[in-house]
């Protein structure tokens, strides 16, 4: 019998654990950046994409039994998973395996993230584990889900979902949990025009991480149950969770920082804003995610490619960045880069100015350019002389500019052609 006193007692637990990553989100919030990928292959950090933080989580916490759930514009995240995520020994029992939406059940697409498991109980029904951890793919952070099944068991919940404290208005956005002095849920709304402030707090309140702990003969039990009920959309937040607080043990998991036990890290990067931002965190002195964690290391795949390259210091016509992230293959050639973020691959000319943005691989920028407080998608060639981001009235004509004045710029924005191979 395991128990808390057994040295190995986590390790027993992630070992018996089985994780769905759910990635078939659209994330129509970020709009065009979302036309040719699903908001799980969106890149952050300068050579990550959003699904490499939970699958990253994943192996650092020492579960490698991982269904990648895809349905939209699944290529580019497919080719991903293959190129970087395929190294598993299999004869460990290790995986990380792409679940399409396959229709074993029905002839219908996932209807919604519980709709999204129930298609794939069979696949989970034979490999058998003790437990199932559902993670949302569309979040970046950094968690070690050993923690968290470690107080699934402690607490003999039949179902764990993970928290964080969010500011009243963006709650909105989300699943808000009421829990009692144990933390086990007695209310849970999904995404309310009016959230419940936590009792500590009257400005914030208990969000839901999308991230879930069952126990998987109860997983099987209530997914049956929400299949056979015509009224269901079929999803964990507006279903599933509401159904079974009135009689079951839910309890909620407080996500916290491991090191100072306050507010973790967690960003869900769904509009441009919010994309943007995020990105701008990294490049300062200090940010708040430390991508350079030898202890817990984000891993991803990412094409063999020579150093950035700074070339020329003539008078005006510098090679420089300053305060700024800059990928391999990059060449900032007589340019100038202030305050941004340059994804692999990006080639800015002489004479230009990149200033407070984020710049997608494949980017080309052309002499004479000014780009200030902008997103560039993948593979856009900016002619030279192109002015982004100091007359917001222009830039709205030819691209998407925020309430925040952010301005993304896509290649068909551009009249250039996009691939969708170029994902």
């Amino acid at each position: 019998m395991m128990t808390t006193n057994n040295p190995r007692y986590v390790s027993l637990l992630t070992r018996n654990t089985l994780a769905l990553v759910l990635a078939g989100g659209r994330g129509s919030r970020l709009y065009e950046l979302t036309d040719r990928r699903a908001k799980p292959a969106v890149y952050f950090g300068g050579k990550f994409r959003i699904i490499d933080f939970p699958l990253s989580n994943c192996v650092n916490s020492g579960i490698r039994k991982i269904g990648v759930l895809t349905q939209y514009k699944a290529h580019s995240l497919i080719r991903h998973l293959v190129h970087g995520w395929s190294n598993f020994r299999t004869e460990l029992g290790e995986f990380v395996e792409v679940l399409p939406a396959s229709q074993r059940t029905t002839g219908n697409w996932y209807a919604g993230t519980a709709d999204a498991i129930y298609q794939n109980l069979d696949i989970v029904e034979a490999l058998r584990p003790k437990y199932v951890l559902v993670l949302a793919g569309d979040h970046i952070y950094k968690m070690d889900y050993g923690e968290m099944l470690a107080y699934h068991v402690e607490k003999g919940a039949d179902m764990t979902v993970a928290c964080v404290a969010v500011p009243l208005e963006d709650a909105k956005g989300f699943g808000v949990m009421t829990v009692d002095e144990h933390h086990q849920v007695v209310a849970f709304d999904e995404k309310p025009a009016e959230p419940r402030p936590m009792p500590s707090s009257q400005d914030t309140a208990l969000a839901s991480m999308g991230n879930y702990i069952f126990n998987t003969d109860f997983l099987f039990e209530q997914l049956h149950k929400d299949a056979a009920n015509p009224d269901s959309s079929r999803d964990f937040g507006k279903d599933i969770i509401p159904a079974l607080i009135k009689e079951h043990a839910v309890y909620a998991y407080p996500f916290r920082d491991p090191i100072t036990g306050k507010q973790p890290y967690w960003r869900d990067v769904g509009t441009i804003d919010a994309f943007w931002e995020a990105n701008m965190e990294l490049v300062s002195i200090e940010p708040e995610l430390n991508l350079y964690d030898d202890a817990w290391p984000i891993l991803t795949y990412h094409r063999q490619l020579p150093s950035a390259k700074f070339v020329f210091r003539d008078a005006g016509r510098e090679g420089k960045a300053l305060d700024s992230v800059v990928s391999a293959g990059c060449v900032i050639s007589g340019a100038t880069i202030v305050n941004s973020l340059l994804f692999s691959n990006v080639k800015v000319h002489s004479y230009s100015t990149v200033q407070d943005s984020v710049l997608l691989p494949e980017v080309r920028v052309g002499r004479h350019c000014r780009i200030t407080r902008a997103v560039i998608d993948r593979g856009c060639d900016l002619p030279e002389g192109t002015i982004i981001g100091e007359d917001r009235k222009a830039d709205a004509k030819r691209f998407r500019v925020t309430n925040k004045g952010i301005t993304l710029v896509t290649p068909e924005m551009l009249g250039q052609k996009g691939s969708a191979s170029v994902g």
